[in-house]
């Protein structure tokens, strides 16, 4: 068994380092098709050293990033090639491939990046880290109660900016001797004000009660074992489908199945499920959605269904109506110190039970004001463009303090930070989805 495990994984990994290979090759050419970026014109840099598969993580401040791009301008360096090429065919910002230590210095030496900002804890990020004179900013790709969120990383950033007063106590318990005042820039969730940007839905307004499913993936250990797909989802989704009055939104995250097949099974199964339905009734409208916009998902639907994850929060934002999953391992931790200790579960039962609490949440009018309560903890005032305003006003702060310390040290001699390190190898960590 552990033999065949390992020649799949070889065979996998083969194929991947193929791939990896042919996406530099074909990177190449396009990078030599774009005219070189403007030298000493961006301000912002948004540092991406993961793989295609964690573009997620990125994707979600492509709004908010163009729109702050506008006062500061922006760009995106990726190390990595798939993600590279990705990036280049849907980022709305510019992009700049640093396969090598040596490519990063070039870019940092053209420009003029006062503020470099990190949407996660790759080891990678080190390599930028270590270069001074300007502010690393970690920004988060959500936010969430999960342990990621209190790491003690923080502290190896100038400064993080946190959604609200939820984010900041959360922090408080685990971060011995860290300045929160200075350090942790109350800011919201800037991606709230662009959930609908006036794009049309696509399904009709019909009446039908429309129900979002969004679904993490199955975890790579015990304690993070918050996905549902194979203990909620499928009974939850066919009794959804059943009634003949819901419409359902199914967006699964998209790491599902990739440590436990019957997870993943489980997922093509609601995937078929929902074509099935739409194919005996085309009225339906059910979406399987695995496109690279979230936003519209969020505030459109009348319900939504998540389980312990970011997602969670981006629908708290929304102010709407939620559900969450209770994890059915018993090893899963769950901090009740935030909005879980008050919110609405779901639990793993059969179909019919399942949508009865759908429903009984939806129309809940005690339960939407408890939510209020949260929504306020969790992000403060979310009326349209106020986080928005927050978001500038704390990246007009770190660009005043970079002005303010480059005075300070103006008569002081150049330091050569930049160092040329050995190439690194293939990126064939990329190639098995890292």
């Amino acid at each position: 068994m552990a033999l065949m495990r390992d020649a799949r994984r070889a065979i996998k990994l083969a194929k991947g380092v193929m791939w990896a290979r042919s996406a530099r090759r074909t990177l190449a050419k396009k990078l030599a098709e774009r005219p070189p970026l403007e030298p000493h014109h961006y301000r912002v840099g948004v540092y991406f050293a993961d793989g295609r598969v964690n573009i997620y993580q990125l994707r979600q401040w492509y709004k908010p990033l163009l729109e702050l791009s506008k006062r500061h301008p922006v760009l995106i360096l990726t190390r990595a090639s798939g993600s590279a090429l990705q990036l280049l065919e849907e980022s709305p910002l510019p992009v700049a491939y640093v396969r090598t230590v040596a490519d990063l210095e070039h870019v940092i030496h053209e420009q003029d990046l006062h503020v470099v900002f990190y949407v996660n804890q790759n080891a990678k990020n080190f390599q930028m880290m270590r270069y001074g004179r300007r502010w690393h900013v970690f920004i988060n790709h959500g936010e969430s109660d999960k342990m990621y969120m209190t790491t003690n990383q923080f502290k190896a950033y100038d400064y993080a900016l946190i959604a609200g007063d939820a984010a900041r106590a959360r922090l408080e318990k685990v971060l011995w001797d860290y300045d929160f005042d200075k350090r942790a820039i109350p800011i919201g969730r800037p991606q709230a004000d662009h959930y609908l940007d006036g794009s049309p839905l696509p399904y009709p307004s019909d009446g039908r009660e429309v129900v979002l499913y969004a679904p993490t993936w199955e975890g790579d250990r015990g304690a993070a074992a918050y996905g549902s797909i194979a203990s909620h989802g499928v009974d939850l989704v066919r009794g959804l489908l059943a009634t003949g009055r819901h419409r359902v939104i199914y967006r699964p995250h998209p790491r599902s199945g990739v440590v436990d097949p019957e997870y993943g099974a489980a997922n093509r199964a609601i995937i078929a499920a929902l074509a099935a339905a739409n194919a005996a009734d085309p009225s339906a409208h059910h979406i399987y959605d695995n496109g690279p916009e979230l936003g519209w998902q969020l505030a459109a639907a009348d319900v939504a269904i998540v389980d312990i994850s970011a997602m969670v929060y981006d629908r708290l934002a929304a102010g709407k109506p939620l559900l969450i999953t209770r994890p059915a391992n018993p090893e899963a931790q769950i901090d009740t110190g935030g909005y879980l200790q008050a919110c609405e579960w779901l639990e793993a039962t059969d179909a019919a039970a399942m949508v009865s609490r759908v429903d009984e949440v939806t129309h809940d009018a005690g339960a939407l004001a408890r939510l209020g309560v949260w929504v306020e903890r969790y992000f403060g005032d979310t009326t349209p463009g106020v986080t928005t305003a927050r978001f500038h006003d704390a990246v007009d702060h770190l660009m005043d303090e970079w002005a303010r310390f480059a005075a300070i040290h103006a008569g002081e001699p150049e330091v050569d930070e930049f160092e040329i390190e050995a190439e690194e190898a293939d990126d064939e960590a990329e190639a098995l989805g890292a």
